[in-house]
């Protein structure tokens, strides 16, 4: 399993990597390979507002349709109108060209709740034991 230096992880399985007051969000590789082939992604429209934990986007795929949460509270600044266009994308290459959106993060102090890359790894252990 793909779980890249230099993100931040959540429980729901997303990644968000901070660069300033700046944020992109996608889905890990656990979490695109656990619903197979993506088919449909429905983001939010830039200039949303969006609180942290709070659906951000909706993604289906051939097993099951599954919300993503944001990570971070903030405003979404840019979407990935690739992603929506070519849904594979989030497949093929959910940390570099698979990411959701980038938002401008209200508070970094909400970062406190993320998994460093060796938290996630052991949370995801401990899922498949």
């Amino acid at each position: 399993m793909n779980i890249p230096e230099g993100l931040f992880y959540t429980k729901e399985h997303e990644w968000v990597r901070i660069e300033s007051d700046m944020a992109t969000v996608g889905i890990t590789d656990h979490a695109q390979s656990s619903l197979g082939d993506i088919t449909f992604v429905q983001l939010p429209a830039a200039g949303a507002d969006i609180q942290r934990s709070s659906a951000i986007a909706t993604v289906e795929s051939v097993k099951a349709a599954s919300d993503v949460y944001a990570p971070l509270s903030g405003e979404v600044v840019r979407v990935n109108e690739d992603i929506v266009v070519n849904p594979e994308i989030v497949n093929q290459s959910p940390y570099e060209k698979g990411w959701f959106v980038v938002m401008k993060v209200k508070g970094l102090f909400e970062k406190q709740g993320l998994l460093a890359p060796h938290e996630y790894k052991k949370y995801l252990d401990e899922l498949s034991e």
